[in-house]
Protein backbone atom coordinates (compact mmCIF):
# COMPACT_ATOMS: atom_id res chain seq x y z
CA UNK A 1 0.00 0.00 0.00
CA UNK A 2 1.30 3.55 -1.02
CA UNK A 3 1.22 6.75 0.22
CA UNK A 4 -1.49 7.64 -1.13
CA UNK A 5 -3.99 4.63 -1.15
CA UNK A 6 -2.72 4.53 3.06
CA UNK A 7 -4.35 8.30 3.00
CA UNK A 8 -7.17 7.57 0.64
CA UNK A 9 -7.91 5.00 2.27
CA UNK A 10 -8.18 6.03 5.92
CA UNK A 11 -10.19 9.15 4.86
CA UNK A 12 -12.66 7.04 3.34
CA UNK A 13 -13.02 4.05 6.50
CA UNK A 14 -11.61 1.57 4.33
CA UNK A 15 -8.50 -0.77 6.11
CA UNK A 16 -5.12 0.53 5.98
CA UNK A 17 -1.70 -0.97 6.49
CA UNK A 18 -0.71 2.17 9.23
CA UNK A 19 -2.05 5.21 10.08
CA UNK A 20 -1.10 8.26 7.28
CA UNK A 21 1.39 10.66 8.77
CA UNK A 22 1.23 14.08 7.27
CA UNK A 23 3.77 17.04 9.66
CA UNK A 24 3.50 20.59 8.48
CA UNK A 25 7.19 21.06 7.79
CA UNK A 26 7.88 24.78 6.47
CA UNK A 27 11.21 25.61 8.36
CA UNK A 28 12.34 22.58 8.88
CA UNK A 29 11.80 21.83 4.92
CA UNK A 30 13.80 24.47 3.91
CA UNK A 31 17.18 24.09 6.62
CA UNK A 32 16.56 20.05 5.52
CA UNK A 33 18.05 20.46 1.88
CA UNK A 34 20.26 23.57 2.94
CA UNK A 35 18.12 26.43 1.80
CA UNK A 36 16.88 29.98 3.15
CA UNK A 37 13.37 30.49 4.10
CA UNK A 38 13.46 33.21 1.01
CA UNK A 39 14.08 31.10 -1.33
CA UNK A 40 11.86 28.34 -0.14
CA UNK A 41 9.38 30.82 -0.29
CA UNK A 42 10.00 32.37 -2.89
CA UNK A 43 10.98 29.45 -5.78
CA UNK A 44 8.83 26.87 -5.92
CA UNK A 45 11.18 24.64 -7.17
CA UNK A 46 13.38 24.76 -3.98
CA UNK A 47 9.66 24.15 -2.06
CA UNK A 48 9.19 20.94 -4.45
CA UNK A 49 12.72 19.73 -3.93
CA UNK A 50 12.52 20.08 -0.10
CA UNK A 51 9.12 18.78 0.33
CA UNK A 52 10.04 15.38 -2.01
CA UNK A 53 13.24 15.07 -0.09
CA UNK A 54 11.42 14.76 3.11
CA UNK A 55 8.86 12.28 2.02
CA UNK A 56 11.52 10.05 0.86
CA UNK A 57 13.77 10.72 3.72
CA UNK A 58 10.86 10.44 6.66
CA UNK A 59 8.76 8.11 4.94
CA UNK A 60 5.60 10.38 5.42
CA UNK A 61 2.65 10.62 3.02
CA UNK A 62 1.96 13.86 1.90
CA UNK A 63 3.43 16.73 -0.76
CA UNK A 64 2.74 19.85 0.81
CA UNK A 65 2.77 23.69 -0.87
CA UNK A 66 2.38 25.28 2.78
CA UNK A 67 5.00 28.11 3.17
CA UNK A 68 3.65 31.08 4.48
CA UNK A 69 0.28 32.98 4.20
CA UNK A 70 0.79 35.99 1.82
CA UNK A 71 0.27 34.17 -1.82
CA UNK A 72 -3.14 35.38 -2.08
CA UNK A 73 -2.64 38.71 -0.12
CA UNK A 74 0.10 39.82 -3.29
CA UNK A 75 -2.20 38.41 -5.59
CA UNK A 76 -4.57 41.30 -4.12
CA UNK A 77 -1.93 43.81 -4.47
CA UNK A 78 0.26 43.52 -1.11
CA UNK A 79 3.96 43.83 -1.19
CA UNK A 80 5.99 41.34 0.91
CA UNK A 81 9.91 41.30 1.84
CA UNK A 82 11.43 37.88 1.50
CA UNK A 83 13.35 37.13 4.86
CA UNK A 84 16.26 34.47 5.25
CA UNK A 85 15.41 32.88 8.02
CA UNK A 86 11.63 33.05 8.80
CA UNK A 87 8.45 33.96 6.60
CA UNK A 88 8.00 36.90 4.58
CA UNK A 89 6.87 40.00 6.16
CA UNK A 90 4.10 41.73 4.45
CA UNK A 91 5.28 45.27 4.23
CA UNK A 92 1.48 47.10 3.55
CA UNK A 93 -1.47 45.31 3.99
CA UNK A 94 -3.59 46.89 0.90
CA UNK A 95 -6.47 47.69 2.96
CA UNK A 96 -4.81 49.13 6.15
CA UNK A 97 -5.84 52.33 5.99
CA UNK A 98 -9.07 51.71 3.62
CA UNK A 99 -12.43 49.98 3.20
CA UNK A 100 -12.43 50.97 -0.63
CA UNK A 101 -12.63 47.35 -2.30
CA UNK A 102 -11.96 48.56 -5.09
CA UNK A 103 -8.38 49.25 -4.81
CA UNK A 104 -7.94 45.70 -4.33
CA UNK A 105 -6.16 43.70 -7.49
CA UNK A 106 -7.56 40.84 -9.14
CA UNK A 107 -5.75 38.05 -8.29
CA UNK A 108 -5.70 35.33 -10.61
CA UNK A 109 -4.09 31.68 -10.14
CA UNK A 110 -2.21 31.46 -13.64
CA UNK A 111 -1.06 34.90 -13.34
CA UNK A 112 -0.60 35.90 -9.75
CA UNK A 113 3.17 35.96 -9.56
CA UNK A 114 2.50 33.87 -5.52
CA UNK A 115 -0.40 32.28 -6.14
CA UNK A 116 1.04 30.77 -10.03
CA UNK A 117 4.28 29.50 -7.90
CA UNK A 118 1.48 27.04 -6.06
CA UNK A 119 -0.10 25.70 -9.55
CA UNK A 120 3.34 25.18 -10.54
CA UNK A 121 4.45 23.45 -7.43
CA UNK A 122 1.91 20.92 -7.91
CA UNK A 123 2.16 20.53 -11.57
CA UNK A 124 5.34 19.04 -10.34
CA UNK A 125 4.35 17.00 -7.69
CA UNK A 126 1.96 15.28 -10.32
CA UNK A 127 4.90 14.40 -12.18
CA UNK A 128 7.01 12.98 -9.60
CA UNK A 129 3.97 11.23 -6.92
CA UNK A 130 0.67 11.19 -8.87
CA UNK A 131 -1.13 8.79 -7.08
CA UNK A 132 1.87 7.68 -5.03
CA UNK A 133 1.60 10.39 -2.24
CA UNK A 134 -1.30 12.81 -0.88
CA UNK A 135 -0.72 16.18 -2.67
CA UNK A 136 -2.20 18.92 -0.64
CA UNK A 137 -2.85 22.49 -2.03
CA UNK A 138 -3.44 25.52 0.36
CA UNK A 139 -5.54 28.74 0.36
CA UNK A 140 -6.63 31.02 3.19
CA UNK A 141 -9.97 31.40 4.95
CA UNK A 142 -12.84 33.73 5.02
CA UNK A 143 -11.68 35.71 8.22
CA UNK A 144 -7.88 34.64 8.07
CA UNK A 145 -7.69 36.48 4.52
CA UNK A 146 -9.36 39.17 5.20
CA UNK A 147 -7.42 39.77 8.29
CA UNK A 148 -4.21 39.37 6.07
CA UNK A 149 -6.10 42.57 3.66
CA UNK A 150 -6.85 44.42 6.43
CA UNK A 151 -4.63 44.04 9.44
CA UNK A 152 -5.47 42.17 12.12
CA UNK A 153 -6.83 44.70 14.51
CA UNK A 154 -8.59 46.65 12.02
CA UNK A 155 -10.52 43.40 10.90
CA UNK A 156 -11.23 42.54 14.60
CA UNK A 157 -12.25 45.53 15.37
CA UNK A 158 -14.40 45.83 11.96
CA UNK A 159 -16.16 42.63 13.32
CA UNK A 160 -17.80 44.99 16.39
CA UNK A 161 -17.94 48.07 13.99
CA UNK A 162 -19.17 47.17 10.53
CA UNK A 163 -20.67 43.73 10.00
CA UNK A 164 -21.50 44.97 6.57
CA UNK A 165 -18.11 45.52 5.19
CA UNK A 166 -16.66 42.33 6.99
CA UNK A 167 -19.16 40.07 5.06
CA UNK A 168 -18.27 42.10 1.82
CA UNK A 169 -14.93 41.83 2.09
CA UNK A 170 -14.81 37.90 3.39
CA UNK A 171 -17.13 37.46 0.56
CA UNK A 172 -14.39 38.99 -2.16
CA UNK A 173 -11.94 36.52 0.11
CA UNK A 174 -14.46 33.53 -0.80
CA UNK A 175 -14.77 33.98 -4.20
CA UNK A 176 -10.56 34.21 -4.81
CA UNK A 177 -10.09 31.30 -2.37
CA UNK A 178 -12.35 29.20 -4.39
CA UNK A 179 -10.83 30.21 -8.06
CA UNK A 180 -7.76 29.31 -6.05
CA UNK A 181 -8.42 26.16 -4.90
CA UNK A 182 -10.32 24.76 -8.59
CA UNK A 183 -6.90 25.81 -9.79
CA UNK A 184 -4.77 23.48 -7.41
CA UNK A 185 -7.69 20.44 -7.87
CA UNK A 186 -7.33 20.78 -11.53
CA UNK A 187 -3.19 20.68 -11.32
CA UNK A 188 -3.45 17.83 -8.80
CA UNK A 189 -4.04 18.31 -5.74
CA UNK A 190 -6.60 16.01 -4.27
CA UNK A 191 -6.74 18.01 -0.71
CA UNK A 192 -7.40 21.51 0.01
CA UNK A 193 -6.58 23.04 3.31
CA UNK A 194 -8.21 25.94 4.40
CA UNK A 195 -6.15 28.09 6.71
CA UNK A 196 -8.45 30.27 9.27
CA UNK A 197 -6.38 30.95 12.04
CA UNK A 198 -7.71 33.81 13.46
CA UNK A 199 -11.56 32.36 13.62
CA UNK A 200 -9.81 31.13 17.11
CA UNK A 201 -9.77 34.39 18.49
CA UNK A 202 -13.41 34.65 17.61
CA UNK A 203 -16.33 34.19 19.85
CA UNK A 204 -18.81 31.22 18.77
CA UNK A 205 -21.67 33.71 17.85
CA UNK A 206 -20.00 35.69 15.24
CA UNK A 207 -18.20 32.63 14.13
CA UNK A 208 -21.67 31.15 13.37
CA UNK A 209 -23.33 34.32 11.66
CA UNK A 210 -19.86 35.42 10.02
CA UNK A 211 -17.46 33.03 9.36
CA UNK A 212 -19.40 29.39 9.39
CA UNK A 213 -20.95 30.24 6.33
CA UNK A 214 -18.06 30.96 3.30
CA UNK A 215 -16.19 28.38 5.07
CA UNK A 216 -19.26 26.05 4.38
CA UNK A 217 -19.52 27.63 0.61
CA UNK A 218 -15.66 27.17 0.13
CA UNK A 219 -16.18 23.36 1.76
CA UNK A 220 -18.56 22.65 -0.68
CA UNK A 221 -16.89 23.77 -3.40
CA UNK A 222 -13.98 22.14 -3.21
CA UNK A 223 -15.77 18.61 -2.57
CA UNK A 224 -17.63 19.04 -5.42
CA UNK A 225 -14.88 19.47 -7.53
CA UNK A 226 -13.59 15.87 -6.27
CA UNK A 227 -11.14 17.78 -3.60
CA UNK A 228 -11.09 17.08 -0.11
CA UNK A 229 -11.71 19.75 2.31
CA UNK A 230 -8.95 20.30 5.53
CA UNK A 231 -9.74 22.35 7.79
CA UNK A 232 -6.31 24.35 9.74
CA UNK A 233 -7.22 27.11 12.71
CA UNK A 234 -4.43 27.27 14.94
CA UNK A 235 -5.08 27.66 18.56
CA UNK A 236 -7.98 26.27 21.19
CA UNK A 237 -10.94 25.92 19.44
CA UNK A 238 -12.75 23.39 21.22
CA UNK A 239 -15.19 26.69 21.59
CA UNK A 240 -16.12 26.11 18.03
CA UNK A 241 -16.75 22.41 17.40
CA UNK A 242 -20.48 22.36 17.78
CA UNK A 243 -20.20 24.87 14.51
CA UNK A 244 -17.66 23.26 12.59
CA UNK A 245 -19.49 20.50 12.83
CA UNK A 246 -21.99 21.86 10.29
CA UNK A 247 -19.29 21.70 7.72
CA UNK A 248 -19.31 18.65 7.03
CA UNK A 249 -15.22 19.11 5.97
CA UNK A 250 -13.15 15.49 5.42
CA UNK A 251 -10.21 16.53 7.51
CA UNK A 252 -9.62 18.51 10.07
CA UNK A 253 -5.88 19.80 12.42
CA UNK A 254 -6.27 19.93 15.96
CA UNK A 255 -4.10 21.91 18.03
CA UNK A 256 -2.75 20.93 21.21
CA UNK A 257 -4.88 22.48 23.47
CA UNK A 258 -7.88 20.71 21.78
CA UNK A 259 -9.76 17.99 23.65
CA UNK A 260 -9.32 15.37 20.67
CA UNK A 261 -11.74 13.23 22.57
CA UNK A 262 -14.69 15.64 22.43
CA UNK A 263 -13.61 16.70 19.00
CA UNK A 264 -14.28 13.00 17.82
CA UNK A 265 -17.96 13.05 19.72
CA UNK A 266 -18.71 16.70 18.43
CA UNK A 267 -18.03 16.23 14.79
CA UNK A 268 -18.19 12.49 14.29
CA UNK A 269 -17.16 9.19 13.11
CA UNK A 270 -16.29 10.41 9.61
CA UNK A 271 -14.47 13.60 10.10
CA UNK A 272 -10.55 12.59 9.86
CA UNK A 273 -8.71 13.93 12.64
CA UNK A 274 -5.12 14.82 12.53
CA UNK A 275 -3.07 15.79 15.55
CA UNK A 276 -2.25 17.17 18.09
CA UNK A 277 1.14 16.73 20.44
CA UNK A 278 2.32 19.96 21.38
CA UNK A 279 4.78 20.76 18.45
CA UNK A 280 7.30 22.46 20.88
CA UNK A 281 7.31 20.63 24.63
CA UNK A 282 5.82 17.52 23.14
CA UNK A 283 7.80 17.06 19.52
CA UNK A 284 10.96 19.27 19.31
CA UNK A 285 11.51 18.62 23.17
CA UNK A 286 10.29 15.37 23.48
CA UNK A 287 12.03 12.06 23.18
CA UNK A 288 11.49 9.68 20.29
CA UNK A 289 9.86 7.19 22.86
CA UNK A 290 7.77 9.50 24.45
CA UNK A 291 6.48 10.76 20.58
CA UNK A 292 5.67 7.55 19.86
CA UNK A 293 3.96 6.70 22.77
CA UNK A 294 2.00 9.99 22.55
CA UNK A 295 0.51 9.28 19.12
CA UNK A 296 -0.66 5.95 19.87
CA UNK A 297 -2.39 7.11 22.94
CA UNK A 298 -4.41 9.86 20.95
CA UNK A 299 -4.98 7.22 17.99
CA UNK A 300 -6.23 4.62 20.46
CA UNK A 301 -8.81 7.51 22.51
CA UNK A 302 -10.24 8.88 18.96
CA UNK A 303 -10.00 5.86 16.50
CA UNK A 304 -9.86 5.88 12.80
CA UNK A 305 -10.50 8.01 11.01
CA UNK A 306 -6.98 9.49 12.07
CA UNK A 307 -3.35 11.14 10.65
CA UNK A 308 -0.55 11.35 12.56
CA UNK A 309 0.36 15.27 12.84
CA UNK A 310 1.73 17.28 15.44
CA UNK A 311 -0.98 20.29 16.80
CA UNK A 312 0.70 22.41 14.13
CA UNK A 313 4.28 23.28 12.34
CA UNK A 314 7.43 21.07 13.33
CA UNK A 315 9.38 23.58 14.94
CA UNK A 316 13.15 23.80 12.77
CA UNK A 317 15.37 22.81 15.71
CA UNK A 318 13.35 19.23 16.07
CA UNK A 319 16.07 17.03 16.48
CA UNK A 320 15.69 14.62 13.63
CA UNK A 321 15.78 11.43 15.55
CA UNK A 322 11.95 13.12 17.18
CA UNK A 323 10.91 13.60 13.60
CA UNK A 324 11.81 10.49 12.35
CA UNK A 325 9.63 9.19 15.94
CA UNK A 326 6.57 10.95 14.38
CA UNK A 327 6.56 8.81 11.51
CA UNK A 328 7.49 5.98 12.46
CA UNK A 329 4.31 3.98 11.11
CA UNK A 330 1.59 2.91 14.01
CA UNK A 331 -0.16 -0.25 12.45
CA UNK A 332 -3.64 0.58 11.75
CA UNK A 333 -6.96 -0.40 13.85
Amino acid sequence: MNSFERYIGMVNGQKVDCVPRIPILMHFAAKHINASYADFAGNYQVLVEANHRLVEDFGFDQLDVMSDPWRETTGFGAKIEYLQNTVPRCLHHPLADSKDLSRLAKPDPYHSERMLNTVKAIQDYKKIGWQKYSITGWVEGPAAEAADLRGVTNFMIDLYDDEKFVGELMDLCIENAINYALAQIKEGADTIGIGDAIASQISPDMYQRLVLPREKKLVQTIQQAGGLARLHICGNINHLLPFIAELNINIIDCDWMVDMEQARRILGPRVTLTGNLDPVNAVMRSTSEKIRRGFQDIYHKVGNPYFVNAGCEIPVGTPRENLQALCDPIPAM
